[in-house]
């Protein structure tokens, strides 16, 4: 049973009377203007901006606004259980890291720092596909430790066969396929700072060391970096997917699939229809498509269709631990959270991203418990009140 809320609370207010003028930050905006500070454009950019003119960020921050909770009151909320199934494993918060690539222009420790921040907090890392460090080296750095890979789809399919087979023999539990990102948005922040991290050799990680990828090259990614950087650049994304394509990945892994990226209902019905394992709810984090409907919009919609055949998540706009219940309410069997663990990472390694899970998870089990819920698993959108 959960008492972190409490624990992490009561924790921070005992240093009272011997402060640290060190201490990392508790206020999400204050996590990114510390990001802001440290970091030059091109990364900070990067990781904070989205596509366009931006309205799909505001559209899931605004989504979560729409929603309001209406507490309810003497409901014995003492014990509270806020752990989750899924896929046969029992998580204890309904938390995990979100797939996000390239942390290296934001920490030189990068996925390793993000991945064991995980590890201390008991949350599932999700791996990109486009880390720097290769996903073996973060499955030996995670051990036991639950974690998940994501794949973008290739356009050259040996890569693609590979990059499953490599995950799921370096110990990764499910395999998250991004669908909404077959090519790289029109993103105005990176082309005002003409910044684009694989053309650096940041991100490519998994493929410089990958069998497939590097049997295509005429020298070897040691002897030709350029050359290598060339190839990704032709192979990343693949705009000719199908749904008939799922069987492809069927046929090269046994490990769960989930499709990352579903925002309309009939999508929904099709990824039942082709019997994946799970759906996540996202828009990139706004990053993809400007003008796009707000994930927390379209979760309610993904859920009538899906009625808890198959698990389905959600990401983009998550910020606080309000945000968490409101998305469970909503009918999210658990949520993904994306820039906040980046601006802790690029604030303090390892321990900004620890911090920052830890306190959206204080946050999400205090605010459950005064809006009266028990458990997550009994939270409904009878808590919700819509407003506009």
């Amino acid at each position: 049973m959960s008492n972190i809320g409490n624990d992490v609370q009561y924790k921070i207010y005992q240093t009272m009377f011997n402060p640290d003028p060190n201490r990392l930050p508790v206020i999400y905006e204050e996590w990114e203007a510390k990001a802001r500070e440290v970091l030059e454009d091109g990364p900070f950019y990067y990781i904070a901006g989205g596509a366009g003119g931006e309205d799909t960020m505001k559209a899931n921050l605004e989504a979560f606004h729409h929603w309001k909770i209406t507490p309810r009151m003497l409901r014995d909320v003492e014990d509270r259980d806020i752990t989750v199934e899924l896929f046969g494993h029992t998580h204890p918060f309904p938390i995990l890291h979100a797939p996000i690539g390239v942390q290296s222009i934001i920490h030189p420790d990068g996925e390793l720092a993000s991945a064991k921040a995980c590890v201390q907090m008991g949350v599932p890392y999700i791996a990109s596909s486009a880390s720097t460090q290769p996903m073996e080296e973060i499955a030996a750095a995670m051990g036991d430790a639950p974690k998940w890979f994501q794949l973008y789809w290739s356009k050259d399919p040996d890569v693609t066969a590979s990059f499953l087979q490599r995950a799921e023999k370096a110990g990764y539990s499910a395999i998250v396929v991004t669908l909404d990102t077959p090519m790289l948005a029109w993103r105005e922040y990176d082309l005002k700072n003409v910044y684009l991290p694989f053309l650096i050799g940041e991100g490519v990680g998994n493929y410089l060391s990958d069998p497939a990828f590097r049997s295509k090259l005429e020298k070897s990614p040691e002897e030709d970096p350029t050359a290598a950087i060339m190839y990704w650049t032709q192979i990343f994304g693949n705009t000719g997917l199908t749904w008939d394509d799922i069987s492809f990945l069927r046929k090269h892994t046994s490990l769960p699939i989930l499709l990352k990226g579903v925002l309309h209902p009939d999508d929904a019905k099709k990824a039942l229809e082709y019997g994946v394992d799970g759906i996540i709810v996202s828009n990139h984090g706004g990053r993809q498509v400007d003008g796009a409907l707000g994930a927390l919009e379209a979760l309610p919609l993904i859920c009538d269709v899906v009625q808890e055949q198959i698990p389905v998540l959600m990401d983009s706009g998550v910020r606080r631990g309000a945000d968490v219940v409101k998305a469970i309410a909503l009918g999210a069997k658990a949520v993904l959270v994306g820039r906040p663990c980046m601006y802790g990472l690029a604030v303090a390694g390892e321990q900004g991203v620890t911090e920052v899970l830890q306190n959206i998870i204080a946050d999400m089990d205090i605010t459950m418990a005064l809006a009266g819920g028990k458990s997550v698993s009994e939270l409904d959108n009878s808590m919700l009140t819509r407003t506009r």
